[in-house]
């Protein structure tokens, strides 16, 4: 936990005396979240809302990010209490690898949030019609600070693909590679969200564009195998978005909330049981909320240890921990 939480939340039992007068202190909470594009932004906004309302004394806001990488490291660096992020891109961090090689985050799980679907989006006209045809295209594949990069690099790898020799890649978050797969500056990208993302839907709906989606359920296993149990199969339901006329069939991971360590189990606590009790109400800001569920909140679901905080709260209300 931050030197700010700990000074703050210090005070929250006892108040300050200033001037003769008890004044109630107030907890500040950074919710790291993702680009304004995505799912974790609004969803985030949401949370911080619920988190202000509900808990005397915090003050909860939502932070526009990079995404699940730059959220760990905000987490890592006690700069940001809490983070949505994806679970495989949370393991590296635990482990310090890859894009946290040298640098561990003692990352803890609070909640474990919503399946997050790889979408690979491209329009018709582009001659993209299933992963093998990436070969020679001008392809994003997610800002560098997101997990989406993350896990796409893993997508490429296990069609056979090399992403540095194969491919042109840009680097964008979702909203600006819709916007450049309109103007045809790019011919596909990568994006790793909740349904319906706004940007993937602004792009099905624009005029005279017909949107393509490519499957990806078939190389779930092969990036289980190199990478561990983190992924699995899934489907975008035909209808998501605008002109999709077919089930897209996909790999899927879990997004989780996570907190460092630090944070003591009271607040870690009363955040859970507040987000949970009121998931309802975070989920006005996003539909995706309404995917936290009790039956969903056990170590199958992440592989990132829980925060005691957390465990004693769904333990109280029976989760199978």
């Amino acid at each position: 936990m931050s030197k700010r939480i700990g000074l703050i939340a210090a005070g929250l039992a006892v108040g300050v005396l200033l001037g003769g007068v008890a004044v109630a202190q107030q907890l500040n909470i950074a919710i790291a979240t993702g680009g304004t594009g995505g799912v974790y932004y609004p969803m985030g906004g949401g949370m911080a809302n619920v988190l202000s309302k509900n808990l005397p004394g915090v003050n909860a806001t939502a932070r526009v990010t990079g995404g699940s990488v730059d959220n760990l490291k905000l987490i890592g660096t006690e700069q940001s209490e809490v983070a949505l992020v994806m679970v495989d891109a949370a393991l590296d961090a635990l482990k310090g690898e890859d894009k946290f090689k040298g640098n561990k985050v003692e990352v803890r799980t609070l909640m474990v949030l919503y399946p997050n679907r790889m979408h690979v989006v491209s329009v018709e006209g582009t001659g993209i019609t299933k992963m093998s045809d990436l070969k020679g295209k001008r392809v994003s594949t997610g800002s560098p600070g997101s997990a989406t990069e993350v896990m796409a690099f893993r997508v490429i790898e296990a069609a056979g693909l090399d992403k540095d020799k194969d491919m042109t890649r840009e680097r964008l978050g979702v909203a600006e590679s819709t916007n450049a797969l309109k103007d045809r500056k790019i011919d596909a990208y990568f994006w790793v969200g909740g349904l319906p993302t706004a940007a993937v839907t602004d792009l099905g709906a624009t005029p005279n564009v017909k949107i393509k989606l490519i499957d990806t359920d078939d190389l779930a296993e092969k990036m289980n195998a190199k990478y561990g149990a983190l992924y699995s199969k899934g489907v975008i339901p035909a209808k998501s978005y605008p002109g999709q006329d077919t089930d897209n069939k996909i790999a899927v991971v879990q997004n989780i909330l996570v907190a460092n360590a630090k944070m003591t189990d009271k607040v870690a606590y009363d955040v859970v049981k507040t987000l949970f009790e009121k998931r309802a109400d975070v989920a006005l800001a996003h539909g995706e909320a309404k995917a936290i569920v009790l039956d969903t909140q056990n170590k199958k679901n992440t592989t990132i240890p829980w925060h005691p905080g957390a465990a004693k709260y769904f333990t109280e209300i029976g989760a199978k921990m």
